[in-house]
């Protein structure tokens, strides 16, 4: 079976899940199944059909696995949040169909991606730019302490999704024009391997700026996500153990400093130890996100089942007995409904996505390729981890999105973006090479 019909095969099941899932959820309210499950189905089954013949024509050696598990979890997305809110299904569902589009010209026009390289410093600058951009006062404002998003007139997006995408070719450019001197340079104290100071400059850079979200943005997620995907790369590139410790032991230093000095991160890092020492008042999402999932047990209690959102919640609770559920929590929601088993599934999808990734950076010809493929896809898994982790008070909680799940256009498109470029590396490194053939 061809890639491309093996991956066409994988999207029909994904299709059935969406009808089943908003199936269930019309069951629940009105006890009754309508056609309109079929009907979404269809329509989410024919774009991603659309996709997927455009794939089968612009790169018919892509990996053909990779597409079929995003829509998976696009599906995921939608049903739960249709299970939330009607409105924000609908509103998901156009941000998908906006991110495919983008997902479509980034294929057609990033076709040679080793342009970017030409261009990697104006890159650069305009990720550092976005990232800084929701301080610029008038546009950006404070949610829960942090700086996330931009408002600019109806439009309301988070800049460092697409941020994150700069940054990442920037380091992957960077480190395939040096990793040579990183490694030969290098030099061995007490053990342990240092690389050359003057090339340390990237790294120290990196460090700042992830510095620099945690203090200026009070971004904790998004420094977690760039620095260790910026570990990714320069371990990738350099095979060497020791500029990880190293990265790592610089983040935890500074991590440390800052949540000593700054109010925001302390907080953050003192709710994650002990929720109950504020059970009303800044534990009280955690708490209830502990308690919904301890509540779904092995099996959940059915999508649409809980009382997270129950009928009278809006007029009785605020919403939902979890605040900001199709965002920060929705993790919560799919195992509180879905159980641990569905839970460990929609990480399981995670994981798979990642060694996908991984693949197609090991099977990439060229240093670019294989920096870029691996970059992309270790700051798309600590995304995943650093928002899940969180939830399960693993470590502390960030204001990430779980990607292409949780409500949110900034990240649908971002994602999508970084999903065409990993299948346009898969494309060139899948390719039958002409001269082997001859």
């Amino acid at each position: 079976m061809s890639a491309r019909n093996r991956e066409l095969l994988g999207l029909i099941p994904v299709a059935g899940l969406l009808i089943a899932g908003f199936a269930a959820v019309f069951v629940v309210r009105r006890d009754e199944v309508a056609d309109a499950s079929l009907v979404f189905g269809a329509y989410f089954f024919a774009i991603c059909l659309a996709a997927h013949v455009f794939l089968r024509i612009r790169l018919p050696n892509a990996d053909p696995y990779l597409f079929p598990l995003v829509a998976l979890l696009a599906a995921i997305g939608l049903v739960m949040l249709y299970r939330i809110d009607e409105s924000l299904a609908r509103d998901q569902a156009n941000w998908f169909v906006v991110g495919l589009g983008l997902f479509v010209l980034t294929i057609v026009f990033l076709r040679d991606y080793h342009v970017l390289e030409r261009y990697r410093y104006l890159i650069v600058v305009a990720g550092l730019f976005l990232l800084l951009l929701p301080r610029v006062p008038g546009i950006g404002a404070p949610v829960n302490g942090a700086y996330l998003g931009v408002e600019i007139g109806p439009l309301a997006f988070q800049p460092a999704e697409l941020g994150k995408l700069a940054i990442v070719i920037f380091l992957a450019s960077y480190l395939r024009e040096h990793r040579e001197v990183l490694v030969v340079g290098a030099r061995r104290v007490a053990g342990i391997t240092f690389p050359p100071i003057k090339h340390l400059g990237p790294m120290l850079v990196v460090w700042g700026a992830a510095m620099l979200m945690l203090v200026f943005i009070s971004d904790l997620g998004s420094s977690l996500m760039f620095f260790g995907a910026f570990l990714a790369l320069i371990y990738t590139a350099t095979n060497r153990i020791s500029f990880v410790i190293i990265g790592l032991a610089m983040f935890l230093v500074g991590a440390w400093f800052f949540a000593s000095t700054v109010d925001h991160v302390g907080d953050r890092i003192d709710i994650w130890l002990d929720p109950y020492q504020d059970a009303s008042g800044t534990g009280y999402q955690v708490l209830q996100s502990m308690f919904a999932q301890a509540d779904g047990g092995l099996f959940g209690t059915g999508i649409g089942e809980s009382l997270l959102y129950a009928p009278g919640a809006r007029e009785t609770l605020g919403n939902t007995l979890i605040p900001e559920v199709q965002t920060d929590f929705i993790y919560a929601l799919i195992v509180n409904e879905l159980g641990l088993f569905g839970g460990c599934g929609v990480i399981t999808i995670y994981a798979l996505i990642a060694a996908r990734g991984f693949k197609i950076a090991s099977l990439a010809r060229d240093g670019f390729s294989k920096l870029l493929a691996a970059g992309l896809t270790a700051v798309f898994a600590l995304q995943a981890f650093v928002i899940i982790g969180g939830v399960i008070r693993v470590i502390p909680l960030t204001g990430v999105t779980l990607p292409l799940i949780s409500y949110g256009g900034s990240s649908v498109i971002a994602n999508m973006v970084l999903v065409a470029l990993l299948l346009l590396i898969s494309d060139r490194a899948r390719r039958p090479d002409p001269e082997a053939a001859s």
